[in-house]
Order: C-alpha cells, then sequence, then structure tokens
C-alpha cells in the first residue's frame, strides 16, 4: 500500500511540475486572447457587422464571398450569436452564398482564437488564417452553385437578442466582458493544459509522432480531423494540447485539419446549424467539413 501511495505522490509532482511548467508558457496567450476579443466586442462588434450588412447592396456578385468571409472572422460573436444576426441580415435580403461565408468563418475564427493561436508560433497562425478564410469562401461558392435560386437557411424563429455590454461607462462595460470571457474559457483553458501535460508525461512521442506525423500522413490527418468532433469543446482549451502535439511530432497537415473540424463540428455549433439547415443540409455540412479539413491538411503537408 506505502508502495502505491508513493508512486502516486510522485506521478502527481510529476504532473504538476509539467502543468505549471505549460502554463508559465500558455497563459500570456490567453490573457492576451481575452484582452483583444473583449475590447473587439464591446468597442468594435456592431462596426464590423454594420460594415457587413452595407455590402448587402453591392453588385459584387459571388466575389462577395470573400469579404463576408473576411468578416465572419472579424466577428467576435459565438455560433449562437451569429445565428441571430445572420438571421437579421437574411430578413434584409443578405445573399445566402454570402451568408454561408460570413458562418462558416466565424464558426472557425475570431480574434480571440487568433489571439490564442500565437502560441502555436508564426507558420500555424497563417495556416489557420488562411484556411479559414478560404474555407469561408468556398461554403459560400458551393452553397452559389447548389443553392443559388434556393434558401440555404431557414432563420425562423431566431431574432438579434439583446446585448449586454449596456452599461454606460465603458471601462466597467469592457471589465463585465471580459469576466464573462474569463468564464466561459478558464476551465476549458486549465484543463487543456492538464490534458497537454499528461500527453507530455505519458505518452511516448515517437509513438505519437508514428501516428500523427509526415510518415503516416493520410491517416494522421484524418485522425486528427476525426478526434477533432469529440475533443474540441473550446478554443482557449485546444491550444495546449495543439502546441504539445506539434512539440511532439504531429505534422502540421494533422494540425489544421484538427483546427479545422474542432470548432466547426462544436457541440454547441452543431445544436444551432442542425435548426437552421435542417436534416440534410446539416449532413452536406459535416460531409464538406470533413472534406475541406482532409483536403487542407494534405496541402499543408505538401506545402510545408
Amino acid at each position: 500500500m506505502s508502495e502505491i501511495v508513493e508512486i502516486l505522490q510522485r506521478e502527481f509532482v510529476y504532473i504538476q511540475y509539467y502543468f505549471l511548467l505549460q502554463l508559465r508558457q500558455i497563459a500570456g496567450y490567453w490573457i492576451l486572447g481575452m484582452l483583444v476579443g473583449s475590447l473587439v466586442s464591446v468597442f468594435a462588434k456592431d462596426t464590423i457587422h454594420g460594415a457587413f450588412d452595407r455590402i448587402r447592396d453591392k453588385k459584387w456578385g459571388l466575389w462577395g464571398v470573400v469579404p463576408a468571409s473576411l468578416l465572419g472572422i472579424a466577428s467576435p460573436l459565438c455560433m449562437y450569436g451569429t445565428i441571430p444576426i445572420a438571421a437579421s441580415f437574411s430578413k434584409h435580403g443578405m445573399r445566402h452564398d454570402w451568408l454561408a461565408a460570413f458562418m462558416m468563418s466565424s464558426v472557425l475564427l475570431n480574434p480571440q482564437l487568433i489571439m490564442y493561436s500565437t502560441a502555436l508560433g508564426t507558420t500555424a497562425l497563417v495556416i489557420r488564417l488562411v484556411s479559414c478564410t478560404v474555407c469561408g469562401i468556398v461554403a459560400g461558392i458551393v452553397v452559389h452553385i447548389f443553392y443559388k435560386d434556393r434558401s440555404f437557411f431557414n432563420f425562423k424563429g431566431f431574432e438579434p437578442r439583446a446585448s449586454h455590454d449596456t452599461h454606460p461607462n465603458l471601462f466597467l462595460r469592457f471589465l463585465f466582458n471580459l469576466g464573462r470571457n474569463i468564464k466561459a474559457t478558464g476551465l476549458y483553458f486549465l484543463l487543456g493544459v492538464l490534458l497537454s501535460a499528461l500527453f507530455q508525461r505519458y505518452v511516448p512521442a515517437d509513438k505519437f509522432a508514428a501516428l500523427f506525423g509526415e510518415a503516416n500522413e493520410g491517416f494522421g490527418i484524418l485522425m486528427a480531423a476525426t478526434i477533432g468532433v469529440p475533443i474540441y469543446a473550446c478554443g482557449g482549451g485546444t491550444i495546449p494540447l495543439i502546441r504539445e502535439w506539434l512539440a511532439m511530432g504531429m505534422s502540421m497537415g494533422s494540425a489544421s485539419a484538427f483546427m479545422i473540424t474542432g470548432p466547426a463540428t462544436k457541440i454547441t455549433n452543431l445544436g444551432a446549424l442542425k435548426i437552421v439547415l435542417g436534416a440534410k443540409r446539416f449532413l452536406l455540412y459535416l460531409a464538406f467539413v470533413m472534406a475541406f479539413s482532409l483536403v487542407t491538411g494534405l496541402l499543408v503537408n505538401l506545402i510545408i
């Protein structure tokens, strides 16, 4: 019995060491993400959504999916916040291919997650920015081709919700928003650090590299895309994991696939999307996400 206790105590010390080490290395990026996300949400959200609304009457045709995708990434709202906004845009005549580009990129990335992703290094950050933007553009193009004369979304019952950021004092408004962000992501971030510490302690780097590295390219990307479905819960929580996986030998292509399927198939996002898409289009959405993530992973490994 005493031997078991000693082993558990020793393992606790190891895990604590790895946890605190990774926390010190990555906490600054999380704090920066919190600050930037709250600043954008409080001071720039209406400007970003106003800019998207103003392009409604532009005669850009299919090219409008490009600014729509970029504005989706700039939007700080989660999917449950984005859908009511998109419903309002649709009600006022916004094209559904532009809405598809806006919503797809908004699902995948936001200013807060961009700041988190700087912890992964410049290469991973650029790949994430480019792949998420392109994913939004391609989603808009696909909707344009196959649903040109039909509505793709059904926003019935969704109306813009009242903003929480209403305090007359701008500084307090920012602090309240920051508090909500910390409450929403803090536990997931710490859980991500703990999981990465457990990976560092118990998963052999060579075995991990053999599964997700470039030597096992196709299967590794498929596996990474697949595990993105059940594992992804919060952007801030997965950054420590991805950072550790890359250090253990995961190929950049596999990481790219995970960074697409993760947020795109996040459980809370899927619940909202199922409502506005319906069963058939929801399945098409899942197939699109998986196909795009696999192609992206293969291209990234080919280029990098």
